[in-house]
């Protein structure tokens, strides 16, 4: 097959991988440009353009699609299929349909279940038991195209990371399965029954809110690790939490119960396990308290 990988982030680099394994011919491999990262500010490539440069890959990161040289450049490569993985930039109609076989993607989710840009931490943040990855055909809807293949994982008590992590992996597998015999993969059109949207993460969303129950702000937790990181503030100070376990403790919701940093929420408490000081490393929680205790009965809402 001829393909064209398309993916920006470190969910995408099993997928090119996996499909670089099998042998097929990539093309061209789409990445978004380098942006400034580091104290430096130096340009950083992506991890799918780190990847496909040390391949000896063709790396192609346009800034948009939607100019006609970028289209015309798109159809040239005279494509089987493209293969998307997190590219982050939209997808007119006249790439979407270049390629014989169009483009297919890999979305972190169990469609029509959170179509959109933040799948697993929406996942997590409402106590799914599970979810998975589909591999969809593509076309001009957010995320409503037919579905080629699905397999599921469970939630359980993963974070964010952990289960991006473990759809990447499940979803390369999935998609190599799908390119090797596109033929025998028909597309099943997504019920209109079950559909819910997986919005862009907003930061402010990362405060913790110890007005909801314990099991809803450890849900918190766990979903915005790593980024942006679910947080309180005390003192004009970020804490910002990694980890954290439901304590058998109550009492008036925000206030820290005793000196092991128990925090009460509506209903239950957290205690957290990992913790971070704005400036400072992450650390295990009994490190943490030996320099920056925080008294009982001080007020983190």
């Amino acid at each position: 097959m001829r393909i064209a990988f398309m993916g920006t982030p470190d969910f995408a680099v099993p997928t090119l991988r996996a499909l670089h394994d099998a042998g097929h011919n990539i093309a061209a491999v789409y990445s978004q440009p380098p942006r400034p990262a580091g104290r430096g500010k130096k340009l950083r490539a992506s991890p799918v353009q780190t990847l496909a440069e040390e391949l000896g890959m063709e790396v192609r990161t346009p800034v948009s699609l939607k100019g006609n040289e970028a289209k015309a450049g798109f159809a040239a490569l005279e494509l089987d299929v493209a293969v998307v993985a997190a590219y982050g930039l939209i997808l007119p109609r006249a790439v979407l349909d270049a390629p014989k076989y169009g483009c297919l993607n890999v979305h972190g989710s169990l469609l029509p279940r959170w179509r959109g840009a933040a799948p697993v931490q929406r996942a997590i943040l409402a106590g799914d038991s599970e979810t998975g990855v589909t591999i969809m055909q593509m076309e001009a809807g957010l995320d409503t195209g037919p579905m080629l293949a699905k397999a599921k994982t469970p939630v359980a008590h993963k974070t964010a990371r952990e289960l991006t992590d473990e759809i990447a992996a499940i979803g390369a597998e999935l998609m190599a399965q799908v390119i090797s015999d596109l033929g025998s993969y028909p597309g099943e059109m997504q019920p209109e029954e079950g559909v819910t949207y997986a919005h862009k993460i907003d930061k402010a969303e990362a405060r913790l809110d110890f007005m909801a129950n314990a099991v809803q702000v450890e849900r918190q937790v766990r979903a915005f690790n790593p980024m942006p990181g679910a947080f309180f503030e005390h003192d004009g100070q970020r804490y910002r939490i990694h980890a954290a376990e439901i304590a058998d403790a109550s009492g008036e919701a925000g206030t820290v119960l005793d000196d092991r940093l128990t925090i009460a929420c509506a209903s239950g408490a957290i205690r957290p396990a990992v913790i971070q000081r704005a400036g400072k490393p992450a650390m295990e929680l009994d490190n943490f308290l030996r320099g920056n205790a925080i008294a009982a009965g001080t007020d983190l809402t």
